[in-house]
């Protein structure tokens, strides 16, 4: 078993900030009390940018490959996880939710959160080389004005800057054909999908989430299918699938005690989910991951 970390946001030279930049290849020789090389979650936003090198990335148990002009867009409260590579090289961006919503409104807000949806979007992006080029550049403003010229005026540049990386990555999303979706259901979709992670454990029906929503089950089908074109109980599936891996991972439990903690009244019947969802046995799934 490994236990999974939970890293709080500790930014100790610029604690009030809610911001870092970090080159990635000081952040791998940092004197770090946390395992990054383990799997690991954290509750703030993290955009990896590799400007040299490849490598390997873990988002939510899937491994990424990546070489020079790749991003990763992390979401808070992801499990993920580094592997040293000694030529890899490029920075860490990472910010809280309120840096975040002191940076943008309420409406930006939701766009900003749909890039970092594995659901609306993949988190790995690879760029071409005028794309990278403008983003290069703006962190490379952005890490100046943090490191060498910060003074009272550098909290607003950065969100500025900030600002502005971010609506690059929309657009360059949008160039490479992936449109995140400006549809009137986005925001029922990610109430519905919040509703899942808090709730998967005491009921994976369909008809309770719908009610919880004060909306019909078509209804809420309906909203799945406009959004990411799965059905509600894909939707449903997905989610509880991840947080029964990272049971399986970050506790001692048993399959036994794991099943009826995750709300399966035999164990048999998690079994069986478990391995119809992942074409691995729970027990398989923990041993490649201990």
């Amino acid at each position: 078993m490994i236990e999974i970390q939970n890293i709080k946001f500790n930014n100790e030279s610029r604690p009030n900030l809610g911001f870092e930049v970090i080159r990635l290849e000081e952040l791998m020789q940092r004197d770090i009390e946390q395992d990054i090389t383990q799997l690991h979650k954290v509750e703030f936003y993290q955009i990896i940018v590799i400007t040299e090198g490849s490598g390997k990335h873990t988002i939510d148990f899937t491994d990424y490959e990546y070489t020079n002009h790749t991003l990763f867009t992390i979401r808070k409260d992801q499990v993920h996880r580094f592997f040293k590579s000694p030529s890899a090289k490029g920075f860490l961006i990472i910010f809280t939710e309120d840096f975040l919503a002191s940076l943008l409104s309420h409406q930006e807000v939701a766009r900003c959160h749909e890039l970092f949806n594995k659901f609306l979007t993949s988190p790995k992006i690879s760029v071409n080389d005028e794309d990278f080029k403008g983003v290069v550049s703006l962190i490379n403003h952005i890490e100046i004005e943090y490191t060498k010229n910060y003074d009272e005026f550098s909290s607003g540049i950065i969100r500025n800057e900030l600002h502005i990386f971010i609506y690059r990555l929309l657009r360059i999303k949008l160039k490479q054909g992936v449109s995140l979706p400006q549809h009137k259901y986005v925001g029922d979709f990610l109430n519905f999908q919040q509703l899942i992670e808090d709730r998967c454990f005491q009921t994976k029906k369909t008809l309770d989430y719908a009610n919880l929503m004060g909306c019909t089950p078509k209804t809420l089908n309906n909203i799945c299918k406009a959004i990411v074109d799965k059905s509600s109980k894909a939707v449903i599936d997905d989610i509880l699938v991840t947080q029964i891996k990272r049971l399986l991972i970050n506790t001692s439990l048993s399959i036994t005690e794991i099943a009826y903690t995750s709300g399966f009244d035999e164990p048999t019947n998690m079994y069986k989910y478990f391995k119809k969802h992942t074409e691995a046995t729970p027990e398989a799934f923990r041993q490649q991951h201990a």
